[in-house]
């Protein structure tokens, strides 16, 4: 066993022991820069700061520790980062809760689990960033406060915890608690560095997944304890102070003991004890400890030295009350105290501090920051205070080395240490995704085809055609239309028109399944109405009164709709579609010649190759085709690196598109090199964007995307990349026959239905929908057009994989 400190000059020896330091790290706080780094230096930019958070922790007014604390740590953020940030869950001990301020949205009744599912939900529903949980073992319901765990298990964003108190002799449900409160945040926060110690050596938390973050003071300025004295009537005494909610564990009797001997060589000395008793040792026992306290002092013929503030003291008031105090006294009477909020705001105030020696005051009192005494021990008191009264400049000395040392402990600094905690763990994520336990119990089935749907396709689309985004399943009317989504779904409409569908399956599936029967003429009608004859150009965004943003769209915007005219007429059997589309393709296909987006001319090269299966006569579409896959395979084949096999310096969106263009042509044009330049680079892509460990598919993230010699990105992983893949890799197992493109295009297909980084489902069987993608923490819930097109896209594509099971998956 190892002595953590051995005394100072004139100070008792306390043999306070703790487990050997074998290698356990000693934890920084964020704040403090790390002279040696233990983490891979990361290239990335630095993550933005959550803007949404719940703290859960008890809350003013109910009167404890924890109320204070959450209630300081959230007016501590809501001052430095914005009150919009922030909002609050307490714990309801009794059944008729507490008048809380407006931040707090929700309270759980501790006894209730049903209350902390709901809670869940409630978190969950309100797109949560991160959730901030303030540990305490007593506050929550069930052995050992296990309720909690029922609300943690569902969260779907990250979760930071604060742990108030770390055992060194946890009982089995204490530590079957702690431990999975561990394995469910994302980093632990402590104050105190044995606390850490035993997070480390008992409940085997690494040290890396810990942040130190000391607990929190208000910033008062250095003064005089004369200037508050008035307030309380001890003008010209010396006072000595212990304030905080009373219960039979705080050892005040020690020093009333202690004040006959203190009186005889002071005899202008006041003690002041501040504060109501514990609402729980209220309710169950009475007021009996301050009773007996009061009897003591009497006895002790001490009682007008004694005063007894007897209510629960306000920050303001708690200010006062340390601010008069000459000496602060802690008597507590067990070692196993990990933190004492009193003990910090005394030591902040910058007041001469005796205390006995628990965990916390040896850690904050070292360096002659205040002194220890022995445990049940007035005689110590008495002599420590004499001490202290008798050399007043050791007693200022001892007072300004707490003030500096706690200037790092003011709330604006620990709620800077929070948000450098919150940041830590979305850079984590960003590196290194985290599988969250509801994603783990979450069904999924992989490899397997889900039944077509298109409910969430139709209330996308109205008489305009389909709107762009979603606000969750609703349609978002205010952001309108785009001549992208509508290319697309011009598509899919197409596609969907090939289906064999007998009158049995129909009536069987529902008519809320199946497309409208003028859908695709409706899209096509929109790509119409978007081109700009003037400009030979489409438009791409149409406001939702019908009035378009700009003249001229992307040049992506542009190949989209060409893609999609090129599927009209390679496939329709309308007749009335096919002759607007071959007229608005003829107009349109000359203008891509000018354009400089590669994404555009792959777009374009499927839509022509679409066209010439139908009429593969056509010289001038064959010459535009010649022309744009020559400027493919050239930029691919000048960019290319035995490292970097592709055609640009970046990997940046719509990446498979690339390749799958190269090998639709050249497989056409029975182009060996073109066939040969599309395989190596979707190889290289495929290899790009798997996971290093588990194998599933990571789409290239759009924060950043993948630059030449940089780091890829990881998030957000985008619906359109996963379908743009299963193309690409469908058609290069159509050139070459090779399974292994089938397997991949399964793998692509599977990060829709939940084998991702989260291991969250993107497809949503109910409504047909498919979410906007993933970020670091969670999944997107809007299902905007892009999203869900991609998915309907890429279910029909695979369908094409065995079309004697086409019935089979429809039903």
């Amino acid at each position: 066993m190892q002595q953590l400190f051995s005394p100072g000059e004139g100070e008792m020896a306390i043999p306070i022991t703790a487990f050997p330091n074998r290698g356990l790290e000693v934890v920084s706080s964020p704040l403090v820069p790390e002279k040696t780094s233990t983490t891979r230096a990361r290239s990335h930019s630095k993550p933005s700061l959550p803007s949404r958070i719940a703290v859960i922790g008890n809350y003013l007014p109910r009167q404890c520790g924890i109320a204070t604390f959450t209630t300081d740590l959230c007016s501590a953020i809501s001052a430095e980062y914005g009150t919009a940030r922030l909002l609050a869950l307490p714990v309801n001990d009794t059944e008729e809760g507490y008048d809380y301020p407006s931040r707090v949205r929700w309270s759980l009744a501790q006894d209730d689990l049903t209350s902390y599912q709901e809670a869940a939900e409630f978190l969950n529903f309100n797109n949560i960033d991160m959730v901030c949980l303030q540990h305490e073992y007593g506050i929550f319901g069930g052995a050992a406060g296990s309720h909690i765990l029922h609300l943690l298990r569902h969260l779907k964003m990250p979760l930071v915890t604060t742990l108030h108190t770390v055992l060194r002799e946890p009982d089995p449900n204490q530590l079957r608690v702690m431990e999975e409160i561990a394995e469910l945040s994302d980093r632990l926060i402590v104050m105190s560095q044995l606390s850490s110690q035993f997070l480390q050596e008992i409940f085997k938390v690494p040290g890396s997944k810990i942040d130190m973050v000391p607990h929190g003071v208000p910033d008062l300025p250095f003064l005089d304890p004369n200037f508050y004295k008035d307030r309380f009537g001890v003008e010209g005494k010396a006072v000595l102070l212990t304030f905080g909610l009373l219960s039979p564990n705080k050892g005040i009797e020690n020093v009333i003991r202690a004040l006959p001997q203190i009186l005889s060589k002071h005899k202008n000395v006041a003690y002041i004890v501040a504060g109501a008793t514990h609402p729980h040792i209220l309710r169950r026992e009475g007021d009996k400890y301050r009773a007996s306290l009061q009897a003591l002092a009497r006895e002790m013929g001490v009682e007008s030295q004694v005063m007894f503030h007897n209510r629960f003291v306000s920050p303001e008031e708690m200010v006062e009350f340390i601010g008069a105090a000459d000496i602060y006294i802690t008597p507590y009477q067990h070692e196993a105290q990990v933190v004492s909020g009193t003990l910090a705001y005394a030591l902040g105030a910058g007041k001469a501090i005796i205390s006995t020696p628990y965990w916390h005051a040896i850690e904050l009192l070292d360096d002659r920051r205040g002194a220890l005494v022995p445990f049940q021990n007035p005689d110590a008191i008495a002599q420590k205070t004499i001490e202290l009264l008798d050399t007043p400049a050791k007693r200022h000395a001892m007072r300004k080395r707490a003030y500096l040392f706690a200037r790092d402990m003011v709330w604006k600094r620990v709620a800077q240490g929070y948000m450098e905690s919150f940041a830590r763990v979305r850079s984590d994520r960003m590196e290194s995704p985290k599988v969250q336990f509801s994603a783990r119990v979450t069904h999924k089935s992989p490899d397997q085809l889900p039944e077509l749907n298109l409910c969430h396709l139709n209330q996308m689309t109205d008489d305009t055609g389909i709107l762009q985004h979603a606000i969750f399943t609703i349609p978002n009317r205010g952001e309108g239309y785009t001549t992208d989504d509508n290319a697309r779904a011009l598509i899919l409409a197409v596609m969907l028109q090939q289906l064999d569908l007998d009158h049995s399956d129909n009536h069987r599936r529902g008519k809320t399944h199946l497309p409208s029967p003028n859908s695709p003429g409706l899209y096509l009608s929109f790509l119409e109405y978007a081109f700009n004859p003037a400009k030979g150009r489409f438009k791409n965004f149409l406001r939702y009164d019908r009035r378009w943003n700009e003249p001229v769209g992307s040049e992506d915007c542009h190949g989209r709709a060409l893609w999609a005219l090129g599927t009209v007429l390679g496939r329709s059997e309308d007749h009335g579609c096919r002759g607007a589309a071959g007229r608005l393709f003829e107009f349109s296909l000359p203008a891509v010649l000018e354009f400089n987006s590669p994404r555009a001319w792959a777009y374009t090269l499927l839509g022509i190759q679409e066209y010439l299966t139908a009429y593969p006569g056509d010289r001038d579409a064959k010459k535009v085709r010649s022309a744009l896959s020559r400027r493919l395979l050239e930029m691919y084949e000048s960019i290319r690196r035995p490292d970097w096999k592709w055609f640009e310096n970046v990997l940046a969106y719509g990446n498979a598109r690339l390749p799958q263009a190269l090998l639709l042509v050249g497989s056409a044009c029975t182009d060996d090199r073109m066939i040969s330049a599309g395989l190596e680079s979707l190889d290289w892509l495929s290899q790009t964007q798997h996971c290093d460990i588990n194998r599933h598919f990571v789409p290239i993230g759009s924060q950043g995307f993948y630059h030449q010699n940089g780091e890829k990105a990881r998030f957000d992983q985008q619906p359109l990349e996963a379908a743009g893949a299963v193309s690409a890799c469908l058609q290069a197992y159509r050139a070459t026959g090779d399974s292994r493109w089938r397997n991949e295009a399964w793998s692509a297909f599977n990060w829709f239905l939940g084998d991702n980084d989260l291991q969250l489902p993107l497809y949503d069987s109910v409504t047909g929908g498919c979410r906007d993608g993933l970020h670091p923490d969670r999944a997107n819930e809007n299902q905007g057009a892009e999203s869900t097109l991609s998915f309907l896209m890429a279910l029909l594509e695979m369908r094409s994989l065995q079309a004697p099971e086409q019935k089979e998956i429809l039903s």
